[in-house]
């Protein structure tokens, strides 16, 4: 199994190329169920994640090509897409395909807008918390859906089509808003989304609907109008740039210090996280270019911060903040108000020396003068990068394994990292 080596030690110097949102291309992807032309999608990432999920498609009949690297394209410049969900041949996702991607559940909502009826695998627990499913079936049943559980599998039916109705969210949820702009998109009538996710990967997905031909108004805030039409169309859609990956590594050049761009990134898709690297002593400068990341060499300085859905702190940087954390000048609190079970990272973390104290919900840290190199394990995606920004500034080496974590949502992580200076490498076997 690979694994990731590093010697700490480095600042960071050059430019770092954004790769397309993994959390925007999953979506998007499945949306290409909704219609019977083509959809085209550019700037879709090469991640272990996007290659499953095509492998999960292909079942339900849908045909996916890439088109060729062209000249002058850069190593990482996106892949583009060509989905043809033509004619779906099987409305079933079976246990052993969507247990794999918790995200594919998410296929009931065009297969039974468009076909009527869908039978999907309930995806099973996950590393950091159950994530239950119960938001969306409430969703899709407020838009006329009959669903019944059946050895494990949600079976969701509207052999007369859906119908628009008020779909009023207890708390926010990107999935369930995901779900209920796909089924709504289709359904006969009016559907309004009250406490919808207002997340930049839900206005990618509501802009890329819209070029299909879907009546959508309100994306990005948290009431979402839809009027439903009776067919979309094909589209071309260029997939937004990765808001936690720029975080990620806005965050490792404020820990190991240096001066990097973080090409094609988008300030106002992260501001909140970009405002905590800013806190803890970087210098966050947009640029025609993206977003220039610059330490030069003094000391980081605690911050206190609560996950929230956007535009507030994400729970997906919340791994790596904890990581820069570590060495910062005081003690740091970091509270995670949307997932239990996430903070696997700490004991890994704990290995290379950090000081973190763990009560309930809230994790405190700390900060002291150096990390110590040591092996590691990932527990998840994004604890696995987290140990990845410690590692760059310990003293000394450090061994990242189980990395096939970081290959669902990082794209040639340690290609970028080497080309502005770090030391590190992949290991085989």
């Amino acid at each position: 199994m690979d694994r990731i080596r590093i010697v700490g030690g480095n600042a960071l110097n050059g430019a770092i190329p954004i790769s397309g949102a993994k959390n925007a291309a999953l979506p998007l992807m499945i949306v290409g169920l909704l219609t019977d032309e083509l959809l085209i999608l550019e700037n879709v990432p090469r991640l272990a994640d996007v290659a499953q999920l095509q492998h999960i498609l292909g079942n339900h009949g849908v045909d996916i090509t890439m088109s060729g690297k062209r000249p002058g394209d850069s190593a990482y410049q996106g892949q583009t897409l060509h989905i043809s969900a033509k004619r779906i041949v099987d409305t079933t996702a079976p246990y052993e395909l969507v247990s794999k991607m918790r995200a594919s559940f998410w296929v009931i909502a065009p297969l039974v807008a468009r076909m009527g009826e869908a039978r999907v695998s309930m995806p099973g627990g996950c590393a950091i918390g159950t994530r239950p499913v119960d938001l969306l079936i409430t969703a899709l049943e407020a838009l006329g859906a009959e669903i019944e559980i059946d050895g494990g599998y949600v079976v969701a039916r509207a052999p007369k089509g859906l119908r628009g109705g008020t779909i009023a969210f207890p708390k926010v949820t990107v999935s369930g808003t995901h779900v209920a702009l796909m089924a709504a998109s289709l359904a006969k009538g009016t559907t309004v989304i009250e406490n919808a996710a207002r997340e930049p990967e839900i206005v990618d997905v509501a802009e890329c609907l819209g070029k299909m031909g879907a009546r959508i108004t309100g994306a990005g805030t948290s009431r979402i109008v839809i009027e439903g039409v009776p067919r979309l169309s094909g589209a071309r859609h260029s997939v937004l740039p990765d808001r936690i990956e720029t975080g990620t590594y806005a965050m490792a050049v404020a820990m190991t210090g240096g001066d990097v761009t973080l090409q094609g990134a988008r300030p106002e898709l992260l501001q909140s996280a970009l405002d905590m690297v800013a806190q803890a002593g970087a210098t966050v400068t947009p640029t025609n270019e993206g977003i220039r990341i610059t330490r030069n060499g003094a000391g980081l300085s605690a911050v206190n911060v609560s996950t929230a859905p956007f535009p507030g702190f994400p729970t997906d940087l919340q791994a790596q903040l904890m990581a820069l954390m570590t060495c910062a000048r005081g003690t740091s609190r970091i509270t995670e108000t949307i997932f239990e079970n996430r903070f696997m990272h700490v004991q890994e973390l704990a290995r290379l020396g950090a000081r973190i104290h763990l009560e309930g919900d809230t994790a405190t840290i700390e900060g002291i003068d150096r990390l110590k190199g040591a092996p590691v394990m990932a527990t998840d995606l994004r604890a696995s990068v987290s140990l990845v920004i410690a590692a760059l500034a310990a003293e000394g080496e450090t061994t990242v394994n189980r990395i096939y974590h970081l290959d669902r949502g990082f794209e040639r992580l340690e290609d970028k990292l080497s080309a502005c200076g770090a030391q590190i490498e992949r290991v085989s076997g």
